[in-house]
């Protein structure tokens, strides 16, 4: 079926009425709302990392809410283990046997909150969730629900208690996004307004989780010309080529990418990806996987997104 909005106009206003909903919540931040679902419809998982209480916390909250997914959170501090997250078993008397008991990574949408306030070893037990939509333990492999989600929250690494990931770990979001301060006006109309937490606590879904996964369904069939398919390869290639990284995107990132441009496509109503399409979510999918050639150097989002695009031609 066509996604074009003269032949299917229904999927187009149902983001669009997500994509308000969220806005009238998070005020100043639509392009950041976006970014996020699209992350989302391209089955992927988010990464915002930003100071505290900028709204971090209310975003993953909120796309629960409207998108309709059990939600859980788990807040992830320097004692945290593996078992919390996973779940452990527990020796169960009447039975004679251990029973398992499912950790709070079984639910569709999970607040993975200050992810890098906990040691590599916890953060880890996300790895196999996130890439497999899977957990093993005990040598039993348990699936997780349809549709799966992760969205992490990390501090600035300036910040005390804060273990910087690790590239693998890194790798496994499709996105990053940073919310920043809110603009003048819509900061007064935040303190001037009602408390966010009510306002998220009366959201009721704005879809089933059948229409939900049917949307991610679509993202793929979303068409990419072969010009497209030569243009993200370029970008790949460039970045492989260039002294001013330590090494260039993988193949997961250029999968990554264009899995990205097609929802951006899908929420403005297209059913064929253009180049601004690959342009508008380049940052947030490549430059938290690229590191400087100094070991361990990071470069501001908007500089190297500016670098990439300009030395990679349409």
């Amino acid at each position: 079926m066509s996604l074009h909005p003269k032949s299917s106009p229904a999927r187009p206003t149902l983001a669009e009425r997500i994509l308000q909903e969220a806005g009238a919540v998070i005020l100043g931040k639509d392009r950041e709302l976006r970014l996020a679902l699209a992350c989302l419809l391209a089955r992927g998982h988010l990464l915002v990392e930003d100071l505290p209480g900028v709204g971090k916390t209310t975003l993953a909250h909120l796309l629960a809410r409207l998108l309709g997914l059990d939600y859980s959170r788990i807040q992830f501090t320097s004692d945290l283990l593996p078992a919390d997250v996973i779940g452990v078993s527990v020796y169960d008397r009447a039975s004679e046997s251990f029973r398992f008991h499912p950790g709070p990574i079984f639910s569709q949408l999970i607040l993975a909150d200050e992810i890098n306030r906990a040691t590599p070893k916890a953060q880890s037990a996300l790895l196999e969730a996130m890439e497999e939509r899977q957990v093993t333990v005990e040598g039993e492999t348990r699936r997780l629900p349809e549709p799966f989600f992760v969205i992490a929250t990390q501090n600035p690494l300036f910040q005390v208690g804060t273990f910087p990931l690790p590239e693998s770990q890194l790798d496994r979001f499709l996105m990053r996004i940073h919310l920043g301060y809110p603009a003048a006006e819509q900061e007064k109309a935040l303190l001037a307004g009602e408390d966010r937490r009510e306002m998220v606590a009366r959201q009721r879904p704005a879809l089933t989780n059948a229409e939900l996964i049917d949307l991610q369904k679509s993202v793929i069939r979303i068409h990419a010309a072969s010009p497209i398919i030569d243009y993200i390869h370029a970008i790949l290639q460039f970045t492989r080529g260039s002294e001013r990284f330590a090494y260039g995107l993988s193949p997961r990132a250029g999968l990554g990418l264009l899995h990205a441009a097609k929802s951006w496509a899908l929420l403005a109503g297209r059913d064929y990806v253009m180049p601004e399409d690959v342009q508008a979510v380049l940052p947030s999918v490549a430059v938290h996987r690229l590191t400087g050639g100094e070991p361990g150097q990071r470069i501001g989002d908007d500089e190297v997104a500016r670098f990439i695009l300009t030395n990679v031609p349409v």
